[in-house]
């Protein structure tokens, strides 16, 4: 947890960038029957019978201190799909030495995957360049990106969203909207605040 904790602590630094990846499957429902429109004391009118068209996966890509996010759209979740997604964090950062990711303990999320999705010289080039700081097991609430994909699905993923197409379209809008704001996020819980307000989860060192 303290070692999450002491990189948002740390200075801007676009040399070793600290970015935040998580993931989350949206359903995608379509409508069996056209909705009704508002009108006057009236809101719209949805039927409740739906048909599912499927899943996709919401790989979020945030760098908190520069207020970024960005967000790609796969159709399943594998370690191939989870490998292409940290080569494009590598591209997105050309000239740092090394990327220090934020990210969940799932069973895609190592190094390896890299090695099932590239070849060898390509894998661990890549690997080189990406540092993995793991959040401890029930801490997930501690990657920035886990709460990144809530504000997002809050804001424009709650409606009935029949296609990847229409998807990708809402994420766009929504994403390019605040990476024009480029509001950094202001990350308060410190690895002081941890000690003290969750002193249970650390070792009883004996005295």
């Amino acid at each position: 947890m303290e070692d999450v904790l002491d990189l948002y602590e740390e200075p801007y630094d676009p040399m070793r960038p600290v970015v935040c990846f998580d993931e989350s499957p949206k359903q995608l429902i379509a409508e069996v029957r056209k909705p009704l429109p508002a009108e006057p004391g009236k809101p719209a009118r949805y039927d409740t019978e739906y048909e599912r068209k499927g899943v996709c996966d919401l790989m979020m890509i945030c760098e908190p201190r520069r207020g970024f996010r960005q967000v790609d759209i796969t159709d399943q979740s594998t370690k191939i799909d989870f490998a292409q997604c940290m080569k494009h964090i590598a591209d997105l950062y050309p000239q740092a030495s090394v990327i220090r990711v934020v990210l969940d303990n799932l069973n895609t999320h190592k190094i390896g995957s890299l090695y099932e999705a590239f070849p060898a010289e390509q894998a661990h080039n890549l690997a080189r360049r990406l540092e993995f700081h793991y959040t401890p097991k029930h801490g997930s609430w501690l990657n920035i990106a886990e709460i990144e994909l809530a504000v997002l699905s809050n804001m424009c993923l709650t409606k009935r969203i029949p296609d990847k197409d229409r998807l990708r379209c809402e994420v766009d809008a929504n994403i390019h909207a605040r990476n024009a704001k480029a509001v950094p996020v202001n990350w308060r819980f410190t690895s002081q605040d941890a000690r003290r307000k969750l002193a249970r989860l650390y070792p009883r060192v004996p005295t």
